[in-house]
């Protein structure tokens, strides 16, 4: 970054120019202390850009920064794409999906997208912890369904195994009557 001297002479925002390695680009995730020890330097991940929903982006675990927020109760995690795309740009927000080391991303197509994060509404997910239950519609009946969760956000709930993509939309919390 390029910054005049008036604006103080060091680091700001408020510069000329920016220059960027796009090749460098990575995102930063702050992962719950209660989740760390399921994170692992190299481990697969999947990022999903807010501006490509329908887009997963294979990635790696580059470094798990050795410091906790204790406000936040989170610990930051650097993530590195596998390979570059223009669409990427910096500063845009991201969502990240650990994979368990020992699983392969590309095996076959049905397990892929069985692999594939899911994001449900908040209130279709009875959560217990990183398991819940959510209920398909499924064969023209309903189906109760154990789920392992992921981050939550304004958004919705991750639900990271247990529904495919073409069973989140269906999913819906069970109403008294």
């Amino acid at each position: 970054m390029v910054s005049p001297i008036s604006a103080g002479g060091g680091f700001t925002r408020t510069g000329i120019g920016t220059i960027v390695d796009m090749s460098s680009l990575e995102v930063e995730v702050d992962v719950s202390e209660n989740f760390i020890n399921r994170v692992s330097a190299q481990q697969p991940a999947t990022i999903t850009l807010n501006a490509y929903p329908d887009w997963s982006i294979p990635a790696r675990v580059i470094a798990i920064i050795p410091t906790a927020d204790r406000a936040k109760a989170t610990v930051k995690v650097r993530v590195g794409f596998d390979a570059g795309d223009p669409r990427i740009l910096p500063e845009m927000g991201a969502r990240v999906a650990f994979h368990d080391s020992n699983e392969s991303r590309g095996a076959a197509p049905a397990s892929a997208v069985a692999q594939q994060p899911v994001l449900v509404p908040k209130e279709s997910v009875q959560a217990n912890g990183d398991t819940g239950v959510v209920f398909v519609v499924a064969d023209g009946g309903v189906e109760r369904r154990t789920v392992r969760l992921g981050a939550q956000s304004a958004a919705g709930q991750v639900v990271l195994a247990g529904l495919t993509v073409g069973h989140a939309a269906r999913a819906r919390r069970p109403r008294a009557r």
